[in-house]
């Protein structure tokens, strides 16, 4: 009785998730960071691989939910600055409702947040950055700075958190 309780339990669990899109997409290069952003974010936004918006830079608006001072040491090319303690809204205005968007900060909880609240703000197609700017940078992808010129350098929140950047993938500043 057991097994078949067990056998319908997990049927009626397999069924009622088939055809529900998957939040989160690939994982990142390292397997610890992957624990790191799982025990991190809540998953409250669909996620977003880094390699999947490299494909579709062009079709997307990027915002950045990182503080001024990161955003301008570097940030994914055509990124905008949303900011996280403060969230700059003015940089939503041009942004229809329904547009694809993709947010970022350093790995991810910060641009959750955000996006969260983009969500309540009536944003319908809003996702965060799996592994964000980190592992944008730890997948060779490149970063500019506040001139829009391409730059090694990338504000590691603090010494903590730059452990989840590849060595030398990037100049750690914190």
């Amino acid at each position: 009785m057991k097994k078949l309780l067990f056998y319908f339990a997990f049927l009626l669990i397999s069924v009622s998730s088939y055809g529900q899109e998957n939040t989160i997409e690939p994982f990142t290069i390292n397997p610890e960071f992957d624990k790191k952003i799982s025990s991190t974010i809540h998953f409250t936004i669909p996620t977003m691989s880094v390699t999947t918006l490299k494909e579709e830079m062009d079709q997307v608006y990027i915002l950045d939910a990182r503080e001024k001072q990161e955003y301008n040491i570097s940030h994914i090319p055509n990124a905008k600055y949303i900011g996280h303690s403060k969230m700059e809204t003015d940089n939503l205005k041009d942004i229809p409702k329904d547009a694809k968007v993709v947010v970022y900060c350093s790995i991810g909880y910060r641009s959750e947040e955000i996006g969260e609240k983009m969500r309540q703000e009536g944003f319908t197609n809003v996702h965060n950055l799996y592994g964000s700017i980190f592992e944008w940078v730890n997948n060779d992808f490149p970063i500019v700075n506040k001139e829009g010129q391409q730059t090694k350098q990338l504000h590691t929140y603090d010494k903590n958190w730059s452990q989840w950047v590849e060595e030398g993938k990037a100049e750690k500043v914190w």
